[in-house]
């Protein structure tokens, strides 16, 4: 499956925009490695957080090594909304009264935005507010907290929808087909993995359809694990997965 590939004569920004929305005064590190990992594929990454507390541990982040991104202030979020190519909303939020307000009030308002939902946003959305422009990026306990025991072919189907369901062996669908990935290892249960696939995915989507995004997104998340194992183990971290997928991704 083929993605967009920066052409040589390419200008800033032509190349993706992701805005990132999460962390929280609990999950600090997780939309960073989300924005991270972002900063690699795409040209410009925003960042925002509701929680003031996140921000600024973000701008200590971003003088200390994160480079390659924009924090910008909670109050001028819908200006990024609407610049930016896409939206990751859900990396390091908690489920809470306010992230239930935030997300159900953003995702009805920006419909036709392309949207990566992610972490705790998963636990607090309203799914009849899904659609055609939208990822899911649920563990089980995620999916059947949004879903209950529904089939996810039927979900992906009834709410048109893309679903990427992360597991031993991920399976992403949307309206008109479904497939499983293999791969992957014990080392990938460390916190900071699915961050970083919500990084990945988002990042892809900016150029990419929703069903490229997500599948490629899945299969160069777990190549990068694969080859951190055979050097190391199941002994790495978030991070390591960070800086493995631009290798991956170059041999593609």
């Amino acid at each position: 499956m083929k993605i967009y590939r920066a052409p040589k004569d390419s200008h800033k920004g032509q190349n993706g925009k992701l805005l990132v929305i999460g962390g929280s005064e609990l999950f600090h590190a997780a939309a960073f490695w989300t924005a991270d990992v972002a900063s690699r594929i795409v040209d410009l990454v925003h960042f925002s957080s509701p929680a003031m507390e996140n921000n600024d541990l973000m701008r200590v982040k971003a003088k200390e090594k994160f480079w390659n991104g924009i924090l910008v202030p909670w109050e001028g979020i819908e200006d990024y909304i609407r610049e930016d190519d896409c939206v990751v909303i859900g990396p390091g939020m908690t489920r809470s009264q306010e992230t239930k307000l935030i997300v159900n009030r953003l995702l009805e308002k920006y419909p036709s935005k392309k949207w990566v939902i992610d972490g705790g946003v998963l636990q607090e959305m309203d799914r009849e507010l899904l659609n055609e422009h939208m990822i899911v990026t649920p563990h089980l306990g995620e999916f059947k907290m949004l879903f209950g025991d529904a089939n996810i072919e039927a979900m992906a189907e009834k709410y048109k929808c893309t679903i990427l369901l992360k597991g031993v062996e991920d399976t992403v669908c949307n309206v008109h087909k479904c497939v499983k990935i293999a791969g992957g290892n014990e080392g990938m249960t460390k916190g900071g993995t699915g961050d970083v696939l919500a990084g990945l995915v988002g990042a892809l989507y900016c150029k990419n359809d929703a069903f490229t995004a997500a599948k490629v997104g899945s299969e160069i998340n777990k190549q990068a694990g694969d080859r951190l194992y055979q050097r190391v183990g199941p002994y790495f971290n978030a991070t390591d997965l960070v800086n493995e997928i631009p290798v991956v991704m170059k041999e593609l």
